[in-house]
């Protein structure tokens, strides 16, 4: 919404010494923010000046165009005193009018710099305005003709024009309707500033009568008030006055024409929509109903409409005539040969009309106001307002007769205690001010001991409970005042067991040279395709959303990989060859066709009804993923690098595992999309949680991404539950090691953590670790057998281990190796 501070002057006695800037933040702190502050002079500078038409001679150019060759009389403002020769493109003006001229060296808005220059075989020394080419409007059909007693020639223009006054545009949110006028806006700053405001829809209305035009209101819940009136012998040559023009130009609209101009102004001034309709082309009774099925109606934009029943109509009897808050239509719309108006000013269901805006895609200034909802009291008012300016503008006679169906609902009462908004808000806030503040925004306020009683204005539909109240005095007495406390935090509370594991998680991964990252949990069938999943993949079974953003991914992921994977192509794409990710979040497994019950609010669920909510909620465990590519460690003066490969993957899983002391086993697998013979899949206590590996080519390929490129994902709510809430502190052993390697020969096929898995099954218990440290294939060992070497550490806690006592142990576990695996030590 845009005020003109004029405009909004006109209605709050503010003191004539308040910036502009004060004013526009104070209204900020009541709710109406600040969106834009605009002063049309800031974007001008140089001589803009009140100029005469002396003479104008019409010459027809070679390419069609005719252009005006003037003088212009601009007094004493270009220093000689000498009539100023300008061409001029526009035809709206004649010898001996008034228009607005920009002499050489101003600069108009957009930086375009003003100077003499030779066009159409002419010395053009400057320049006759239009008000586009101020940013006063989109107008540029013709220049600005002033009124003949505008001022003399070379006057300063920007007074004239009122280039100086500022113009605050808000950003109004839906519940607050009335500060889409300024009526409301003022009613603001007499608030912000304790000055008085003067109402302008308090005016004395005549009486209703049976002499007004007949209406008839059919559906009065979408219609409670219906009101109008008549004027005859309006001259719809009369042209809008330039104070009206600016004004409508300034707030963001175009003028029209001088009838439909009035309507708008008021709408304005008021926040009442208003519909003038040509009474020469009404048919019988205006009458308010819902459509017919198959009805049409061509409005004022041309198009041509098919109707829906729940639309809400004006007709009469040729049929509808207007869409009911919205449009007009266009057989009875006001023209040029209109001189008999009838005046609507109705109030209607916000619900409604809001449905039938967006039902037909037609938003306009009226609907905007009508959904947030306008006051049912104001139609009167705004019906006589239009009457006066039409009588006053456009010589036409106020016909007798006022149409009155309907009235307005009663105001609505709350009551409150009289220290909710102190205790609310944390603020010291007397009985006297809390009555004083809700007084001030047009509440009649009673007390009755320790609570009060508010009758809401009719002007305030968004006003519904105590609280609503609580916001009313809070943010006039300043929500800046609102102290700042920080809370205490309660004894014994904080992080639970599994948010450390979380952190932990992450911590883990972040110091391992991992970087997190964040997707949308959006996929769809191309993220299917591209990690290669057959049509049967559990992970294609998803929960398609009703709206989503983009059409291309309508389904809530169940795996993480396409997120992290898109974000590893991007950063390759950017020339970050070597990179790491992770990144936690949730996936969601659709449910078995269960279906959650449709409640009010009126009332808390039933245990019965909670349990169907909670069965129709998708499972949304917590996965981890990561994802590799490039350069793992870095080539440099020690030597060369190495590269991410599928052992990355899989030690990243151990790294989180070890981090929450889980231990994990690994084993072979094949499932897409890693590259088959790569891949592992990850077990805790004999349960599959995930898979890591190198991703599979045409996986690489499709998302983009270099070869070789791995990629890891978990199950991590699963890893977490069989994590210790706790993990003990490590225990520093003061007696010795016994160090044992032993080198073992397997089958190609078998995997070492097998091996490994045997060694400490076998070692028994002063077995403290086992490591792999090497792999050897060759003649040596023969075909299809690799040799693995491992480092066995052996430690008591309690005391020295005796000589012996860790052969013993390291030759059981390789007679158990030997035994489960065929295992041969060289």
């Amino acid at each position: 919404m845009k005020a003109p501070v004029s405009w909004i002057r006109e209605y709050v006695d503010l003191p004539d010494d308040l910036p502009v800037d004060d004013l526009a933040a104070r209204l900020t702190m009541l709710g109406l923010k600040l969106e834009a502050l605009e002063t049309p002079a800031d974007a001008i500078t140089g001589p803009l000046v009140v100029g005469k038409v002396l003479t104008m001679e019409a010459e027809p150019q070679k390419n069609g165009k005719v252009i005006n060759w003037c003088t212009v009389d601009v007094g004493s403002a270009n220093g000689t005193g000498e009539p100023q020769g300008i061409v001029c493109g526009a035809h709206n003006f004649a010898v001996g009018d008034l228009v607005v001229v920009v002499l050489p060296g101003a600069v108009l808005p957009g930086n375009f710099e003003i100077s003499a220059r030779k066009t159409y075989g002419h010395l053009s020394a400057g320049m006759i305005c239009s008000a586009r080419e101020l940013g006063l409007g989109e107008d540029h059909d013709g220049i600005i003709v002033l009124p003949a007693d505008a001022g003399q020639p070379g006057d300063d223009a920007f007074a004239v024009l009122d280039l100086h006054d500022a113009v605050i545009e808000f950003e109004i949110n839906p519940d607050r309707a009335y500060a889409l006028s300024l009526r409301g806006i003022a009613r603001e700053a007499g608030i912000g500033f304790d000055a008085p405001f003067t109402d302008p829809a308090q005016r004395d209305v005549p009486a209703t009568d049976d002499q007004g035009y007949p209406v008839v209101v059919d559906d009065t819940d979408g219609c409670p008030v219906f009101v109008a009136r008549s004027v005859s012998g309006f001259d719809p040559a009369a042209p809008t006055p330039d104070w009206m023009a600016r004004r409508l130009t300034q707030a963001g609209m175009r003028p029209i024409s001088l009838g439909v101009d009035i309507t708008n102004y008021v709408m304005l001034e008021l926040g009442q929509p208003i519909h003038g309709y040509d009474r020469a082309k009404l048919s019988g009774v205006i009458r308010v109903r819902r459509a017919n099925p198959g009805e049409q109606l061509t409005t004022l934009d041309g198009v041509r409409r098919t109707l829906d029943a729940q639309d809400l109509l004006i007709t009469d009897d040729s049929g509808p005539i207007g869409i009911a808050g919205t449009m007009g239509g266009e057989s009875t719309e006001l023209s040029s040969t209109t001189t008999d108006v009838v005046i609507e000013a109705a109030h209607f269901d916000a619900v409604s009309i809001y449905r039938t805006e967006r039902r037909h895609k037609l938003p306009s200034e009226a609907s905007k106001r009508f959904e947030r909802g306008v006051d049912p009291r104001l139609p009167a008012a705004a019906a006589d307002r239009v009457v006066e300016l039409m009588v006053q503008l456009g010589g036409a006679t106020a016909d007798a007769g006022v149409t009155v169906v309907g009235r307005a609902p009663q105001l609505r009462t709350i009551t409150a205690a009289v220290d909710l908004a102190a205790r609310v808000t944390g603020m010291e806030i007397s009985a006297e001010t809390a009555v004083r503040n809700l007084e001030l925004v047009g509440c009649t306020v009673e007390v009755s001991g320790d609570e009060l009683t508010a009758t809401v204005p009719s002007w305030r539909p968004d006003m519904n409970d105590p609280f609503d109240l609580v916001e009313e005095i809070a943010r006039i007495v300043g929500y800046d005042k609102v102290p700042s406390v920080l809370p205490p935090a309660p004894a014994g509370r904080g992080l639970t067991a599994v948010q450390k594991l979380r952190r932990r998680v992450g911590l883990a991964l972040a110091g391992a040279g991992y970087t997190e990252t964040i997707s949308y949990p959006f996929v769809g069938e191309g993220d299917w395709d591209a990690l290669q999943l057959d049509a049967g993949d559990e992970r294609r079974r998803t929960l398609r959303i009703a709206n989503p953003l983009n059409s291309n991914e309508p389904e809530l992921a169940t795996t993480l990989l396409p997120g992290v994977l898109r974000s590893l192509a991007v950063n390759v794409g950017r020339a970050n060859a070597d990179v790491a990710l992770f990144e936690t979040g949730l996936v969601f497994r659709p449910t078995d066709g269960a279906q959650a019950p449709i409640l009010g609010v009126d009332r808390r669920p039933t245990e019965t009804e909670w349990a169907q909510i909670e069965d129709a909620v998708p499972a949304q465990p917590t996965h981890l993923a990561v994802a590799l590519a490039g350069q793992r460690e870095r080539s440099g003066w020690w030597g060369d690098g190495r590269g991410a490969s599928w052992a990355d993957a899989i030690d990243a899983v151990r790294r989180v595992a070890a981090v929450i002391g889980v231990e994990i086993e690994v084993a072979n697998a094949t499932r897409a999309p890693w590259h088959p013979g790569r891949c592992a899949e990850i077990r805790v206590a004999g349960a599959v949680i995930g898979h890591a590996g190198e991703l599979h080519p045409k996986a690489c390929k499709a998302f983009g991404l270099p070869e070789r490129a791995a990629a890891a994902e978990i199950d991590l709510d699963a890893l977490l539950a069989e994590a210790v809430a706790i993990t003990p502190a490590p225990r520093f052993a003061s007696f010795p090691v016994a160090k044992e390697d032993v080198s073992l020969v397997v089958d190609t096929a078998v995997p070492a953590a097998d091996v490994a898995a045997a060694l400490r099954e076998g070692a028994g218990e002063l077995l403290e670790s086992v490591r792999l440290f090497d792999v050897f294939t060759g003649e040596q060992v023969g075909g299809g057998k690799k040799s693995l070497a491992f480092a066995l550490r052996f430690r008591a806690a309690d005391r020295t281990l005796a000589e012996g006592e860790a052969t013993a142990a390291r030759e059981a576990a390789v007679a158990l190796a030997s035994e489960r695996l065929g295992a041969v030590q060289r």
